[in-house]
């Protein structure tokens, strides 16, 4: 384990962040972090309850939003999609926050609920029945299926046809369970309960959820000599009315508490959690004093209850008769820790039994069995989730290695300690961020082998099944680029291929355009691929461009075969290789291809991205022995130039309807048609690539061809993604980064952004609207967002009225053509 980035507030003379009591924060699978801090006002004497959400990769980027809470957050918690947060307080207020415009540094109070005067101290999203298991001990299979299957889960409530019901729950202080479901037409139906007839203090609580669709909720008193009480807790909806059902399952007392030696040493149980949401027959319990703690971890089991004599001679008890109890039975405790400051769970759904115990510590290595704990001494140690042995151990700036005994008797006297208040580990267990005693953000990475010696393969192996994972769960893999060494890159993308090629076709057209955005951030991450990540970005952009034109064909008989226009258009053009455009033409239903004229010329600068860039590709063809120049791999990429190839013959036919939709070319002669030649080339340079397995080279009269175009059409210049401004390409020789909420860093860029200065828009020049492919001009007036991940640029307010573009728009108004979130720009970025 080590520090990646740390990033703390600014001094400010009048006002300034501390850390709420108690602090929490939360880590969503898109890795967004929000957390909490009160903004103290030296004037006024008052406290305002923040809440700030930052994108790990920017995170001085900070959104800061006054909650509006009047007393302090005890709960935040995100949903599965990672785009709502749900926010609760001390009062029993509960908010439901939600991006404004799909920004990730926009956020707005959408709905609620309130048990006004009773603090809740538990808060969970509804299960919406979505459950895929990883499975460690098959991640050499080939196929996705083996890896990764779809577990049976019943959500926690469903709506007519299946479909899940969103909505909360939460545990408050006086023993009520309240739950507030959404309706789809945007109402909340809101109901409370007593978790039992014998109302008690509950200081502390937690969530989980069975496959049949009930809900688990621990709770205790805060005393290690009461016991940990566990209810059954189900939810309705009857003549529309929430209806919530409650039940007593079996509760446990903590085995420090039975220990004679230790009957009075552990006297208060600060944290009570479930091993996972999903998983509610393992719980983890700590008890602490003023110094120090214990830790256990408890699994609940069905064992056969014993039968006497007496009635086994009346009735005998044969096989399944045999009564069954549901009983806790204590998996693994710790011996005296240092008092725990903080806990972290993981959030891998790894598939391992209760009892397998060997099996687990046969794969301790696999980041996801380990869960953090944090100390008031500064350190944090990962332990494995059921054997709770230490795996890896953090040392804190404050916190001293355990050399010498009476140096750590002097510290703990000089005064108190920095350490983690709250603590969250993100989806992959990777990385780890903790907000300490003074409210500054500190970003973990945790090694792949777990404090394990691995060799290579075996930790790119951990790697790469976790990245496969993010593919097919769509989650965000930025904590796993915290991992990868630049030596790592090509072999990851490489296997990656590999491994999406093994996949059946269906599959592999789901996940065609996720691949590919992966494989862009991972070639960000070495000077030798840099290039690379221009032509995925530019294949993504070609897949996106290729969908919307041939979506717009439409059949001219409604009764026409299975296949639709744009299937047969690939057909045709994979069958006919003549180079000569008009006799491919000519074996089309040209009758499909008619549009409005103002639909045809509202596509024109999309047309001409299409354009230009068969035109820089042929031109760049003579210099493809360079690797460093973008555009490099599309000269051997079969699929991609047949898709341009297509989209020449779609532009050409739209030509002859509208010819001002064609990409206007600077030629040299008047009468020279552009679009054959060019089309010309295209195909022969497709012919030798077209099957990946017999790819060959271009023959000399090709490349003198290309070599003469220049000469022909004025070759454009191809605006390229800049190089994004993150913090992920500078954290690469795995040193500290000091950074500062609100203020950009003024580091050094990227180590290999001098090699790719030529193909960056210098700080005047003109900047472009990725996505529409409009100039914006060199200080745009139009707010713009950017993506988190990739840079894209595109304006946030569409400039469009035509029902063809504004389809282009809707695509990518919650994500970015690499899956990345949006963020507001500020007005005439640089």
């Amino acid at each position: 384990m080590d520090l990646a980035y740390v990033c703390e507030w600014e001094k400010k003379p009048k006002s300034n962040h501390c850390p709420s009591i108690p602090l929490v924060c939360a880590w969503s699978c898109r890795n967004l972090i929000a957390f909490t801090t009160d903004l103290k006002n030296e004037e006024e004497k008052d406290l305002t309850h923040m809440v700030h959400i930052i994108d790990t990769e920017h995170p001085w980027d900070v959104y800061s939003v006054n909650s509006g809470h009047t007393e302090v957050i005890t709960c935040l918690e995100w949903d599965q999609s990672g785009s709502r947060l749900l926010s609760a307080d001390a009062d029993g207020h509960i908010k439901c926050w939600s991006m404004t415009d799909h920004l990730a540094n926009s956020w707005e109070n959408t709905m609620g609920s309130l048990v006004e005067g009773d603090p809740v101290v538990a808060l969970s999203w509804l299960h919406n029945g979505v459950k895929l298991a990883l499975h460690v001990e098959k991640s050499g299979a080939s196929n996705f299926g083996e890896k990764f299957s779809r577990v049976k889960f019943s959500p926690s409530l469903t709506l007519f046809g299946g479909k899940p019901m969103e909505g909360w729950i939460a545990v408050t202080i006086s023993g009520l369970v309240t739950v507030s479901l959404l309706k789809p037409n945007g109402q909340v139906l809101t109901s409370t309960e007593s978790l039992c007839r014998l109302r008690c203090r509950v200081a502390l609580a937690d969530v989980a959820f069975t496959g049949g669709g009930n809900i688990v909720v621990a709770t205790s008193d805060g005393s290690s000599t009461s016991p940990v009480q566990f209810y059954k807790v189900c939810v309705s909806v009857v003549n529309e009315k929430c209806k919530i059902d409650t039940e007593i399952l079996p509760s446990l007392f903590m085995r420090c508490t039975t220990d004679p030696a230790r009957k009075d040493k552990y006297p208060a149980i600060t944290h009570l959690k479930f091993l996972a949401r999903d998983m509610s027959e393992q719980v983890l319990l700590c008890a602490s004093n003023q110094n120090s703690s214990i830790v256990e971890c408890w699994s609940l089991r069905k064992e056969g209850l014993p039968v006497n004599n007496i009635f086994q001679q009346i009735s005998p008890v044969v096989g399944d008769k045999q009564p069954m109890i549901l009983k806790w039975r204590i998996l693994s405790a710790t011996n005296d820790l240092d008092r725990v400051s903080a806990v972290a769970l993981p959030k891998l759904p790894i598939s391992l039994t209760n009892t397998d115990l060997k099996v687990a510590n046969d794969t301790k290595f696999f980041p996801g069995l380990g869960l953090a704990l944090a100390f008031h001494d500064g350190s944090v140690h990962i332990v494995h989730r059921l054997s709770l042995q230490t795996m890896a151990v953090f040392y804190g700036s404050s916190s001293q290695r355990p050399v010498d005994e009476q140096t750590i008797k002097r510290q703990r006297t000089a005064g108190p300690l920095v350490h983690f208040k709250a603590m969250q580990l993100s989806w992959t267990s990777l990385a780890l961020a903790g907000i300490d005693s003074h409210g500054k953000l500190s970003m973990l990475r945790i090694s792949p082998s777990m404090g394990h010696v691995l060799d290579m393969n075996m930790s790119l192996r951990h790697l790469l099944f976790l990245l496969e994972y993010c593919m097919v769960t769509g989650y965000d893999w930025w904590d796993i680029l915290l991992h990868v060494q630049p030596n790592m890159v090509q072999n990851l993308v490489e296997k990656l291929h590999e491994e999406y090629m093994r996949q059946n076709a269906a599959l592999q057209q789901v996940l065609s355009t996720r691949i590919v955005a992966m494989k862009a951030s991972l070639c960000k991450l070495s000077s030798s691929t840099i290039a690379r990540v221009c032509d995925y970005h530019a294949k993504l952009f070609l897949i996106a461009i290729s969908c919307t034109l041939k979506s717009l064909l439409r059949p001219h008989f409604l009764n026409t075969p299975d296949k639709s226009p744009g299937d047969r258009l690939t057909e045709i053009c994979s069958k006919i290789t003549d180079i000569d455009i008009a006799k491919v033409m000519i074996n089309l239903k040209t009758e499909e291809f008619v549009l409005e004229m103002t639909t045809l010329q509202s596509l024109q600068q999309l047309i001409q991205w299409v354009g230009d860039f068969v035109l820089y590709l042929l031109a760049s063809l003579p210099n493809q022995g360079s690797p460093v120049r973008p555009g490099h791999s599309f000269l051997r990429d079969g699929a991609s130039l047949g898709m341009f190839r297509e989209l020449m013959v779609v532009i050409r036919i739209w030509g002859l309807l509208k010819p001002s939709c064609l990409p206007v070319y600077t030629a040299t002669s008047d009468t020279q048609d552009s679009m054959s030649l060019l089309f010309r080339l295209l195909t022969k340079l497709w012919l030798c690539c077209r099957e990946e397995n017999h790819i060959t080279e271009p023959d000399d009269t090709l490349i003198d061809e290309c070599c003469l175009l220049p000469s022909q059409l004025l070759i454009p210049s191809v605006d390229w993604l800049p190089i994004n401004d993150g913090i992920i390409s500078k954290l690469q020789n795995k040193q500290l980064v000091r950074l500062q909420f609100g203020k950009a860093p003024g580091l050094v860029g990227h180590t290999v952004s001098s090699q790719f200065d030529a193909f960056v828009r210098a700080p005047g020049q003109s900047k472009i609207d990725h996505l529409r492919r409009l100039h914006l001009g060199a200080y745009p007036t139009e707010e713009c967002k950017s993506c988190t991940r990739c840079g894209c640029v595109t304006m946030l307010k569409s400039p469009n009225k035509v029902t063809a573009v504004k389809q282009w728009e809707q695509r990518w108004i919650k994500n970015c053509l690499c899956g990345g979130l949006w963020r507001r720009m500020p007005l005439s970025y640089s």
